[in-house]
């Protein structure tokens, strides 16, 4: 089973139909309730959401997910019964898998109880419908000419007696998006630091993620230094971060990280940890990109 330790928690709403043919006095006789097994669709409807709960037990590689919304509905027509499965969940990956379930289940149900009185039933395309949420169902706007920095604070980097893991994460997880970003190792030094991250921002770079210096030893100044520069602060992206990183490590709390704005450039002090750097990244990205369309005027 693939794993989603690594997602967040979002949104997710899937649509799914199932359409079952039989003969028009069949549908008539549902309709009007005359049918050896009674109460036809709410039966089906009960055993749809039964079997939206059971999916992770049917499917071998679906997760068991908390589902917060079940509703089966039901078009009889002339010659078909069609079922559709909506369904409903805050959680880490998609619920397509359990709407397609509801609606196939539903569908069997109806046949079961078709069956006595026609012998021509039929249960035809089965199909996801609609299926919203999570990162695939982002598309972020990045401004023409983007352009990003990665800033390595760190005294140890800096003389080359400590391995730079995290700017490079960094890097790696900007280039998928096709931003290239410039890379600088600066000290733990806050009068180097503010002087890097005014050049960037006269220089027009837009994004700046810095990586160190976010904690409480005595050289870490990278905070003080990005609050030096901010024109304001946006505590919802460190929030966002800190979150993340506090369900996985209780030292997330630690960090004392800042998001800020200046002009129409985006600082994000990230931690100087290889695995706070990729927690916090998987927290804000690709969301955290939606900012300059706000900063254009575009809202959201």
């Amino acid at each position: 089973m693939k794993s989603v330790t690594d997602k967040t928690d979002t949104l997710r709403k899937a649509v799914a139909t199932s359409t079952v043919l039989a003969k028009p006095e069949t549908l008539e006789r549902l309709k009007a309730n005359d049918l050896p097994k009674k109460d036809v669709l709410a039966v089906a409807r009960a055993a749809g959401v039964m079997a939206a709960k059971k999916t992770s037990e049917l499917i071998p590689y679906c997760h068991p997910i908390p589902i917060d919304f079940i509703e089966i509905d039901f078009e009889v027509g002339t010659d078909r019964v069609v079922v559709t499965a909506s369904v409903e969940t805050v959680w880490k990956t998609g619920i397509e898998m359990e709407a397609l379930t509801a609606a196939s289940v539903a569908a069997l149900a109806i046949y079961d109880m078709l069956k006595p009185v026609d012998k021509e039933l039929e249960i035809t395309t089965t199909k996801l419908v609609e299926k919203k949420g999570g990162k695939s169902d982002r598309k972020e706007w990045i401004p023409k000419g983007f352009s990003a920095a990665v800033i390595v604070t760190s005294d140890g980097t800096f003389k080359g007696t400590r391995e730079d893991k995290s700017g490079k994460i960094i890097r790696e997880r900007l280039e998928q998006y096709g931003i290239n970003p410039s890379y600088t190792v600066l000290p733990d030094d806050k009068k180097m630091i503010v002087e890097k991250l005014d050049e960037l921002c006269r220089q027009g770079v837009l994004l700046i993620l810095t990586t160190g210096g976010t904690g409480l030893g005595p050289r870490d100044v990278t905070v003080e230094a990005t609050r030096e520069m901010m024109d304001r602060e946006i505590p919802g992206i460190m929030e966002a971060c800190r979150t993340y990183g506090q369900s996985r490590t209780p030292y997330a709390m630690l960090s004392r990280g800042l998001a800020a704005q200046k002009g129409n450039a985006l600082i994000v002090n990230l931690p100087g940890s290889s695995n706070g750097v990729r927690e916090s990244l998987n927290a804000i990205f690709p969301a955290v990109l939606h900012s300059y369309q706000m900063m254009d005027g575009l809202g959201h």
